[in-house]
């Protein structure tokens, strides 16, 4: 394991700290490294409108885009609770659109604060639509 990926993987935990899961209790916490190595972290924002809540993976490569960096080179996560966390639908469709189909995406156990899994978007997204289907 690369010593960024162990590095990511503590932000990702530090950053679940700052959840605002109020109506879950479910934190999530998250990490990007882009491709000059700059690290961007997110957590999940709840909203009494559900459908207003943010993810932290999302979070976090917003961050990076607003930073005015393009791609997303890994990402690492991690949730509250026992059970190792996966990105929820529509945090898949954002990484497919800004990381590379093999990109290591890193699933850490929030009391080791340790990469336990290793995966990437073109496993949890097989046959995804991106930017290359549109018409130009």
């Amino acid at each position: 394991m690369s010593k960024s990926a162990e590095v990511m993987a503590k932000k990702a935990c530090e950053a679940m700290q700052h959840a605002y899961a109020p109506y879950s209790k479910y934190k999530v916490g998250a990490c990007v490294s882009a491709e000059d190595g700059s690290l961007f972290t997110g957590c999940n924002v709840e909203n009494a409108s559900y459908g207003l809540t943010v993810c932290a993976e999302r979070a976090a490569i917003f961050a990076l885009i607003s930073a005015g960096k393009k791609k997303v080179t890994a990402l690492a996560l991690v949730v509250s609770g026992d059970d190792l966390g996966t990105p929820c639908g529509a945090c898949r469709q954002v990484i497919r659109e800004f990381a590379a189909p093999d990109a290591p995406i890193y699933l850490c156990d929030s009391r080791t604060q340790k990469i336990v899994e290793i995966t990437n978007i073109e496993t949890l997204l097989p046959k995804s639509f991106g930017p290359e289907h549109l018409e130009k």
